[in-house]
C-alpha cells in the first residue's frame, strides 16, 4: 500500500491506462447529457404551462387572471425540482470537466499523453467520496437568473395586462383593484402578494449570485472558463 507522505510516483503514460481514461470521460460526459436533457424537459413543461394559462385568461372578457396565478406556482414547482436536477448534473459536469482541464488540455498543448497521479485531489476524492458539487440554494439561484426569472417576468406582465388592458384599458384605481380580485381575495391583496413575490425571487436571484461571486474554491476554478488556463498551468 502507497504510504500517502511519500512523493507520487512517475505518471502513467501506457496505453491500457489512457485508454481507460478515454472511455471514463466518454461516460461522464453521457452522463452530463443525459442530465442536462432532463434539465430542458422541466423547462419546457413550465414555457408550455404558461402559454396554456395565457390562452385560457386571455380567451374572452370573463376569464379570470387566477391561471396567470397558479400557472405561476407552477412553475415554482418546476424550479425545484429542475434545481434537484441541476445537482446532479453538476456533479457528472464536474469529473467531465476536471478530466478535461487536467488531462486532455497538456495532450492538445503538445505535453503528451500522460495521466498525473491523482492522489488526494478533487476528482480521486470524488470518485471515492461522491458528493453534490454546488448547493441547493445555489442551484435555485442559478436556474432562477437563467431560465425562471425570465418567465417569472413574463408572467407576471401578462397578469397586470390582463387586469389593466383586457378586454379595455381600466379608467379608475377601483376598477383595477376589482379585476384583480380573486375569489374571496380583495385585489389589493392579490396585488401586494405579486409584487411581493417578484421582489422575493429578485433578491434570491440577486444573493445567490453574490454567493457565486464569493466562492473561489479551487473546484469551482476548474469550471471556471476564465480560470480553466491557470489551473491547468499549475496541475502540469
Amino acid at each position: 500500500m502507497m504510504d500517502p507522505n511519500d512523493d507520487p510516483p512517475e505518471a502513467i503514460n501506457g496505453s491500457a491506462e489512457i485508454g481507460a481514461l478515454a472511455h471514463l470521460y466518454r461516460a461522464e460526459v453521457y452522463r452530463s447529457t443525459i442530465w442536462r436533457q432532463r434539465l430542458d424537459m422541466t423547462t419546457n413543461w413550465a414555457v408550455v404551462s404558461t402559454g396554456i394559462a395565457f390562452s385560457v385568461s386571455f380567451a374572452n372578457e370573463q376569464a379570470s387572471p387566477l391561471p396567470i396565478v397558479l400557472v405561476g406556482l407552477l412553475s415554482a414547482m418546476f424550479l425545484i425540482l429542475e434545481a434537484r436536477r441541476y445537482r446532479y448534473f453538476y456533479v457528472w459536469k464536474f469529473r467531465a470537466r476536471m478530466i478535461e482541464i487536467t488531462n486532455y488540455v497538456p495532450i492538445l498543448r503538445g505535453q503528451g499523453a500522460q495521466i498525473a497521479m491523482d492522489k488526494g485531489t478533487a476528482l480521486s476524492d470524488d470518485y471515492l467520496r461522491p458528493r453534490h458539487r454546488i448547493s441547493t440554494m445555489r442551484a435555485v439561484g442559478r436556474r432562477l437568473r437563467r431560465n425562471y426569472g425570465w418567465l417569472f417576468l413574463i408572467q407576471g406582465a401578462a397578469y397586470y395586462a390582463k387586469i389593466g388592458m383586457h378586454p379595455t384599458d381600466v379608467g379608475s384605481v377601483e376598477e383595477f383593484l376589482y379585476r384583480a380580485h380573486i375569489g374571496p381575495i380583495p385585489g389589493w391583496l392579490a396585488l401586494i402578494a405579486g409584487v411581493m413575490f417578484h421582489l422575493s425571487w429578485m433578491a434570491f436571484a440577486y444573493y445567490t449570485w453574490r454567493l457565486e461571486k464569493a466562492d473561489k474554491r479551487i473546484t469551482a476554478d476548474y469550471l471556471d472558463p476564465e480560470l480553466a488556463s491557470g489551473v491547468a498551468d499549475e496541475k502540469t
